[in-house]
C-alpha cells in the first residue's frame, strides 16, 4: 500500500469517526453490555455454547446429506426446494416465482443473504417494488444506504438523523421528531404496503432438515406479517442455515438474542413449517376479512455462493458456523468507533466478515477491511459458536499477503530482513512483522540507532515508505538486553535450594526495549525463593503473525519451541512478561505446532503476576515484595490478558501487597500492538484509547500511578495521559 492509499483509507476512517462514530459506539456498547448481563444470568452459557458449535459442526459435515433431507421435506408439505449455485441463480429463481404470480410488489424481512445476493436490485430492474420491512432496512432503503451491521443495519444512524431523512423523504403534514412518531409513521407506511403486496420475501436464522422448518427471530412483528399477509413464501438462506433437527434449535434461540443485542429472547421468535394449502387473508383498509384455503406457494432457495468450496476449506470451513449474531462486532473495540461502513465489505460486517467476504465475494472485498482485525481475541469468548475469528483474519491476511505483487524496495528489504514468506508481502507488514530482528539490530547499535530513528528525515521517510506515523513515539532499544544482563549477573537463588525454577521467557520487547520489567521479574521471583533462568530464546512469532505472515510465525514457533522444551521436560515452569506473547503460546501455537508439543507448552506456562499469585496461593509469603502502604494505583490489563481470564490475578496481589487499586473497565487501550504506528490507522487508535484517557485522567484517578500489563497499553497509556507508566511487577519488585 502507497502512501496516497494509506491516507486515503485514514481520511474514510476520519470522515466516518467524525459522521457515524458517536451512533455507532452508543448503539453497540449498548448490546455489549447487555449481553454480559444477559449471558451472567445463564447458569447453563458455556454448555450451551458447546452444544451450538457441536449441532454446526455435525451440520456443515453432513450438509450435502441436509440439503436433499429438506429438500424431500418441504416437496412433501407442498413447496419447493431450489439450491443455487450463485447470486445470479438465486435472482433467477426469485425473478421467476414473482413472474409466476404477476406481483407487482414484493415486501421482505431482514435477510443478509438477499443483501449478498442484491436481489432488490435484481427485482426492480424488472419493474417489481421491493419495500423493506424491517425498520432499520426501510431507514436505509430510503436513505439508499447499505448496512453497517449485522443485526441493527442502521446503527450509524441517530434518531435526529432518520427523523430529518423521513421529513424530508415524505414529507409528512407534521414534522415527525421523537421515537415513537417514527416508528409509527413507519409501522402505518408498511403496513399499507404489505397488506397489498403478493409475495413475501424473508431470510432464515435457521432451517430444520427433519421439519422443513423456517425459523425467524427477530425484534419486530413485520418478518410474520411478510410470510402471513402474502399468498407467497420465498425464503432465502445460505446452506449453512440448515440444522439437522427441530430440537436443535434451542440453545441457537437461548444464543442468538443474547449474543446479538443483549436480549434474554428476541421480540418475535417465528416457527414456519409452511404446507402449500395453509389458510391466507384477505384484507381492505380495516383489515382481515375472512379466512379459508388459498392457492399458497412457499419456495425455499438455499444458496450456495462459494460456501460448499468454504466447506471444504480447513481455514474458512468455521465461518460456516457463524449464526450472524453480530457479538464479534459489539465487542471489537475498532467496531464500535467506525461501524461496518469502514469495518465490512460488500455485504457481509464485523470480525466474522473476513471468512464471508473472502469465501463469497472473493479475497478484494476482504482486503480493505481485514487489516482492523488486531487479533485482540475479545471476540473469540464472545461467539457463541466459538468460531476462532482471530484466526481466520489471519489465514485471510496470509492469502493476501501471497497474492500480492512485490513492493518496488521489496528487494532492498528482503537483504536487511529475510523471512520464509513467499510472494510479495506488503512492505509495512514485513517492516513489522519482522520487529524481532529489527530489535537486534537496534541494541546491537543503540544508541546511535534510537538517535537517527528519531530524526525528521527519517520520520518523514518511515511514514512515507513503511507508513509508520510520525506522531506516534517510537520504541527505545537498549543496549545491553535483558538476556544480555542476566548472563552477566547469573541466578542469585541456587537450583538446589529452590523448591521451583522457572525460565523468564525473554520476548522481543522485554529483551530489547522494556529490560526493566524484566529485571523486575526476576528480582520478584527469586524474592519468592525460586531459581531462574532466562534463555537466549527467539521472539515467539506473534509480530509476523498479525502481519498474516504466517509461515513467518511457523518458524518462529518452531524454534521457540525447541528453546523452551529442554527447559519443560526438566520440570521448569515457562513465566511470560508479555501476556500477547503468553496468548501464542496457548492458543495460537495450537495452529502452528504438533499438539503434544503446544499442549506442554501452555500447560506449563504462565503470565508472571499469575505466577506470583499462584505462588501466594500455595502458601509463599509476598513479605518479601514491595508493599504498597495504600498507594493509589489505576491498572489496565492487557486485552489478551483478560481474554485468558488472568487480570484478576495482578489485582489479586497487588491488593494483598497493600495497594489501592482502581481497576479500568475500560476493555481496549487502542494501541494493539502495530495498528497505532499505522498511518492509516493511528486516528482510530486514538479514538478507541480516549475512553481509558477519560477514565484515568478523571478525579478519581488522576494522582494515582498507572500500571498496565502488556506493551501496547502502556505505550498508548504514555502517549494518552502524558505521564510514566509502570508494569505491575515493576510496583512489586524487591529492589523497587
Amino acid at each position: 500500500m502507497g502512501s496516497d492509499s494509506r491516507e486515503a483509507k485514514a481520511e474514510s476512517i476520519r470522515r466516518v469517526l467524525a459522521e457515524e462514530g458517536d451512533a455507532v459506539a452508543e448503539n453497540t456498547r449498548g448490546f455489549n453490555d447487555g449481553r454480559y448481563e444477559s449471558v451472567a444470568a445463564l447458569d447453563d452459557y458455556e454448555a450451551l455454547k458447546d452444544r451450538a458449535r457441536a449441532i454446526k459442526e455435525d451440520a456443515i459435515e453432513r450438509l450435502p446429506e441436509l440439503v436433499e433431507e429438506v429438500r424431500e421435506t418441504v416437496e412433501a408439505n407442498g413447496g419447493q426446494v431450489y439450491l443455487a449455485d450463485d447470486a445470479a441463480d438465486a435472482n433467477r429463481y426469485v425473478a421467476e416465482v414473482v413472474e409466476d404470480r404477476d406481483a407487482d410488489t414484493v415486501v421482505k424481512s431482514k435477510s443478509m443473504t438477499t443483501e449478498e445476493i442484491d436481489v432488490n436490485e435484481h427485482l426492480e430492474a424488472a419493474g417489481v417494488d421491493v419495500v423493506e420491512t424491517d425498520l432499520g432496512e426501510f431507514v436505509l432503503q430510503v436513505a439508499d444506504e447499505a448496512p453497517s451491521h449485522l443485526v441493527a443495519p442502521a446503527i450509524h444512524r441517530s434518531r435526529e438523523g432518520i427523523a430529518d431523512l423521513f421529513n424530508e423523504h415524505f414529507d409528512p403534514d407534521e414534522p415527525l421528531e421523537t421515537a415513537e412518531e417514527l416508528t409509527q409513521f413507519a409501522r402505518d407506511h408498511l403496513g399499507e404496503r404489505i397488506r397489498k403486496a403478493e409475495v413475501g420475501m424473508t431470510g432464515a436464522n435457521f432451517v430444520v432438515a427433519e421439519t422443513g422448518t423456517v425459523a425467524l427471530v427477530t425484534s419486530e412483528g413485520n418478518a410474520r406479517k411478510t410470510v402471513q399477509a402474502t399468498d407467497t413464501h420465498v425464503a432465502v438462506a445460505g446452506v449453512e442455515k440448515l440444522v439437522p433437527e427441530f430440537r436443535d434449535l434451542h440453545p441457537f434461540v437461548e444464543l442468538v438474542g443474547r449474543s446479538g443485542t443483549g436480549q434474554d429472547i428476541t421480540s418475535y421468535v417465528s416457527l414456519f413449517s409452511p404446507p402449500g394449502d395453509s389458510p391466507t387473508f384477505e384484507f381492505d383498509d380495516d383489515g382481515p376479512l375472512a379466512d379459508g384455503e388459498a392457492d399458497r406457494e412457499f419456495h425455499l432457495v438455499l444458496l450456495d455462493n462459494g460456501r460448499m468450496a468454504m466447506r471444504e476449506d480447513d481455514q474458512l470451513r468455521e465461518t460456516l458456523y457463524c449464526i450472524r449474531c453480530s457479538a464479534c462486532a459489539n465487542s471489537c473495540a475498532n467496531f464500535q468507533q467506525v461501524g461496518g461502513h469502514v469495518f465490512g465489505g460488500e455485504t457481509y460486517s464485523g470480525g466474522i466478515a473476513t471468512g464471508w467476504e473472502a469465501g463469497v465475494e472473493g479475497l478484494d472485498s476482504a482486503e480493505a477491511f481485514n487489516d482492523l482485525c488486531t487479533g485482540c481475541s475479545r471476540c473469540v469468548n464472545q461467539c457463541p459458536v466459538k468460531i476462532d475469528i482471530p484466526w481466520i483474519n489471519t489465514v485471510v491476511r496470509d492469502r493476501l499477503n501471497r497474492s500480492a505483487g512485490d513492493d518496488d524496495f521489496e528487494f532492498v528489504y528482503r537483504g536487511l530482513m529475510p523471512d520464509e514468506e513467499p510472494g510479495g508481502v506488503d512492505l509495512q507488514k514485513r517492516f513489522f512483522g519482522n520487529f524481532g530482528t529489527l530489535a537486534r539490530l537496534g541494541s546491537a547499535t543503540a544508541p546511535v540507532s534510537n538517535w537517527l530513528a528519531d530524526t525528521g528525515v527519517a520520520r518523514a521517510l518511515m511514514e512515507r515508505v513503511l507508513g509508520v506515523d510520525r506522531r506516534q513515539e517510537l520504541p527505545s532499544f537498549e543496549r545491553e538486553t535483558f538476556v544480555r544482563w542476566f548472563a552477566k549477573r547469573g541466578p542469585r537463588v541456587a537450583a538446589a535450594d529452590a523448591e521451583r525454577e522457572v525460565v523468564v521467557y525473554p520476548d522481543a520487547y522485554t529483551n530489547h526495549v522494556h529490560t526493566e520489567r524484566g529485571k523486575a521479574a526476576v528480582r520478584t521471583l527469586e524474592a519468592l525463593g525460586v531459581h531462574v533462568r532466562v534463555p537466549d530464546a527467539p521472539p515467539s512469532g506473534r509480530a509476523p503473525l498479525s502481519q498474516g505472515m504466517v509461515a513467518t510465525a511457523d518458524d518462529r514457533a518452531s524454534a521457540t519451541y525447541a528453546a523452551l522444551a529442554e527447559h519443560v521436560d526438566a520440570g521448569r515452569d515457562v513465566v511470560v512478561v508479555e501476556p500477547s506473547d503468553l496468548a501464542m503460546f496457548h492458543r495460537e501455537y495450537e495452529r502452528l505446532l504438533p499438539d503434544a508439543s503446544h499442549e506442554r507448552l501452555a500447560e506449563n506456562s504462565y503470565e508472571v503476576m499469575e505466577y506470583v499469585h499462584g505462588l501466594a496461593a500455595n502458601g509463599a509469603s509476598l513479605d518479601a515484595l514491595s508493599g504498597g502502604d495504600g498507594k493509589r494505583v489505576a491498572y489496565h490489563s492487557h486485552c489478551q490478558q483478560r481474554t485468558l481470564g488472568l487480570d484478576g490475578h495482578t489485582e489479586a496481589v497487588l491488593d494483598d501487597l497493600g495497594y489501592d487499586v482502581l481497576a479500568s473497565d475500560v476493555e481496549c487501550c487502542g494501541m494493539a500492538g502495530s495498528f497505532g504506528y499505522k498511518t492509516e490507522y493511528y486516528d482510530l487508535a486514538q479514538a478507541v484509547g480516549e475512553d481509558l484517557r477519560d477514565q484515568f485522567r478523571a478525579p478519581e484517578a488522576r494522582d494515582r500511578t498507572v500500571v498496565a500489563s502488556g506493551t501496547s497499553c502502556l505505550e498508548q497509556l504514555d502517549a494518552l495521559l502524558s505521564r510514566p507508566t509502570r508494569h505491575p511487577v515493576q510496583l512489586v519488585d524487591p529492589a523497587r
